[in-house]
């Protein structure tokens, strides 16, 4: 996660050429009042023809900030309690899974994420780079675990890296990123329900959306896209665009507090129906027993 709580403003001095967050909000702005928007074209152009599906229960967490060896019962009681989650397939890890990048973090919370009893799926936070960049550290203790996608049930549930090596605000998407979502989308059904998962927020609304976050979104609007899952920004956030909804949640760090003021930690626990609805509910987190 970021290193102050200072808000990012809504406008930066670049140089000529360079994306301005004025100018994302703006291009963001612009879609969503042409019905251009993931959830909104797509879904209305879909939901007469959507390609089947069955429920599908899951988790997200994020942000968990591994430091030291204080933290290793605090991160099992997590992913112990994650385990109890009646009837989940899977879990989503969406990035700072280190504090500081050591290769000792990211390790130890390979082993912990394996205590939730189910696939764990991850995202590179910019506090995983701390000390490697992504192709090293993070890829050898997680590899394929960058851009990736897989269905299950029948909703497919996209994940990207967006970061920007350890920059916490002003970030801008990569270009891999994007060339990898060019030459992947066409394996998925535009029909189907869709969720996206990210490390930084990607709505305009929200604190240390990456400058070009737009250019993400865009390539969801002609999908069936239901929602998208971040972190980065310590604290519950929703924003409507269409029928998706875009949302952040608190951390469930040990050594890292909430940037919105709050001192619960917890995650979701998401319900896809067969009709294409989704839904989350918020679980807080107990902590270890003393």
């Amino acid at each position: 996660m970021m290193d102050s709580t200072r808000a990012t403003p809504l406008t930066t001095t670049t140089a000529e050429g360079a994306i301005t967050r004025r100018g994302a909000m703006g291009r963001l702005a612009t879609l969503l009042a042409m019905g251009a928007w993931p959830g909104l074209t797509g879904c209305i152009a879909h939901r007469a023809k959507s390609s089947p599906a069955a429920a599908v229960r899951f988790v997200v967490t994020n942000d968990f900030h591994h430091e030291e060896a204080a933290c290793d019962p605090w991160m099992q009681a997590l992913f112990s309690q994650v385990a109890e989650t009646d009837g989940a397939e899977f879990c989503f890890a969406l990035g700072d899974l280190a504090n500081s990048g050591k290769r000792t973090s990211l390790e130890n919370m390979r082993e912990h994420l394996r205590l939730a009893g189910m696939p764990t799926y991850t995202t590179p936070g910019n506090h995983d780079l701390d000390e490697s960049p992504v192709e090293g550290f993070y890829e050898e203790v997680f590899p394929n675990r960058r851009n990736y996608h897989f269905t299950q049930n029948g909703w497919q549930f996209v994940v990207v890296d967006t970061t920007e090596g350890t920059a916490w605000k002003d970030v801008t998407i990569a270009d891999d990123t994007f060339a990898w979502l060019d030459a992947h989308l066409a394996e998925l059904d535009p029909s189907a329900p869709t969720v996206l998962l990210t490390h930084f927020p990607i709505a305009a609304d929200v604190r240390m959306c990456p400058l070009n976050a737009e250019s993400l979104l865009e390539r969801f609007v002609d999908f069936n896209l239901r929602g998208t899952f971040s972190g980065h920004f310590h604290g519950q956030s929703l924003v409507h665009r269409g029928e998706t909804e875009m949302v952040t949640n608190v951390c469930v760090a040990r050594v890292r507090g909430n940037h919105d003021g709050t001192a619960f930690k917890g995650y979701w626990v998401c319900d896809g129906a067969a009709d294409g609805t989704l839904s989350r509910t918020f679980v807080p987190f107990v902590g270890p027993v003393a």
